[in-house]
């Protein structure tokens, strides 16, 4: 199957969860004889931090400007059997219009973003990647979010067939690593910075590290502010790609996942870090939000923190109980929550040419 991506980035981890789920979809793809060609425009902040320079059996085409391979596009669409836009595409208007005029294959919006989307929209705010007639003219809309957002592309922004796909993670990539120093905490959070998560992280990471000055916290990510509130135990590590990620996340007793506003107040959004971490064999925290117990079970395979006395007793628990819930939670995620996975339910969506009521789409 020939698979065509207008996306974001592949080519980039830098500050953004897009690249990291491309590689992984794109590495399974491979294995699978798929062959995708993923189009991204060229960006200064993408070029200055490139991790990637070549897709496993397909063909990662850069630009400058989208006139530059417009005509190598509508060729390449003309021969797909999938074709998908995808939220946040810099070019996505031009993007759409050759994809919706695909003269055989499936044609495909995936939203990495829903909760940002819709609430973006229903603000009034303008969505450059959301053109005026919706989502109608797509075959298949695919979403990083389940549950209501599913109902909501289909009420808001005329999608004809919604279908989750999640986020996952790439055993071959992510996987017990050996502990390196620089890396070591009793609590990790790795992630890009956003205003809309700073509550939480104040609540579930700053307060605690206050509160236990003896142990050693850490962040890894992008893009925070000089003004971040930071302490004397709280260590900082600037982006880290992703073949670091094993390292930072072995070395960790525990680590913290930090959902956004938007999608923990919809729920049924599964950050690609739980299962990164998870099959790195680390003990995680999650902030609560409706749906995560389909993903793990809580108290089993994943802790849930709903304040700052909930990581305090984390933190607390011996190291047996951490290891346990860190063994169950590596078999949950390698059991379900694979690149490999994720596949198989893409392509199952790309097979249905009639949708279900909207309740068998959720």
């Amino acid at each position: 199957m020939k698979i065509v991506v207008f996306g974001l980035t592949v080519s980039s981890s830098w500050g953004n969860g897009h690249a990291t789920l491309w590689r992984g979809l794109c590495r399974a793809m491979a294995r699978r004889g798929h062959r995708v060609v993923f189009f991204e425009r060229d960006v200064p902040y993408y070029r200055e931090h490139r991790d990637l320079t070549a897709l496993p059996g397909g063909d990662l085409v850069l630009y400058e400007a989208f006139s530059e391979i417009r005509d190598r596009a509508v060729r390449e669409v003309a021969t797909a059997d999938a074709a998908l836009v995808t939220s946040y595409c810099p070019d996505a208007s031009a993007a759409t219009e050759i994809v919706l005029a695909a003269p055989r294959a499936r044609r495909v919006f995936y939203d990495l973003d829903t909760p940002v989307t819709l609430a973006r929209l229903r603000a009034g705010e303008t969505v450059d990647y959301v053109g005026p007639g919706g989502l109608a003219g797509f075959d298949l809309v695919l979403s990083y979010t389940g549950g209501a957002a599913l109902d909501a592309l289909r009420d808001d922004l005329g999608a004809r067939c919604a279908r989750p796909l999640y986020g996952h993670v790439d055993p071959e990539v992510h996987r017990p690593a050996a502990p390196q120093p620089q890396y070591r905490a009793d609590l990790s959070y790795l992630g890009t910075y956003a205003a809309d998560r700073q509550a939480a992280l104040t609540e579930l990471f700053v307060e605690p590290a206050r509160q236990r000055p003896e142990q050693r916290f850490l962040i890894g990510g992008a893009q925070y502010p000089a003004d971040f509130p930071w302490t004397e135990n709280i260590h900082f590590v600037r982006h880290l790609p992703p073949r670091e990620h094993p390292a930072f996340f072995s070395a960790s007793r525990l680590t913290l996942n930090v959902t956004r506003a938007a999608m923990a107040a919809m729920g049924w959004c599964p950050s690609g870090r739980l299962f990164e971490a998870s099959a790195c064999g680390t003990a995680l925290i999650s902030d609560a939000w409706a749906g995560l117990d389909a993903f793990f079970r809580p108290g089993e395979e994943i802790l849930i923190a709903r304040d700052r006395a909930d990581v305090l007793a984390a933190l607390d628990r011996s190291e047996a109980e951490i290891r346990r819930i860190a063994e169950a939670g590596r078999a949950r995620t390698l059991a379900d929550h694979t690149a490999e996975r994720r596949l198989g339910d893409f392509e199952r969506a790309l097979a249905e040419r009639d949708c279900p009521e909207p309740a068998e789409c959720a």
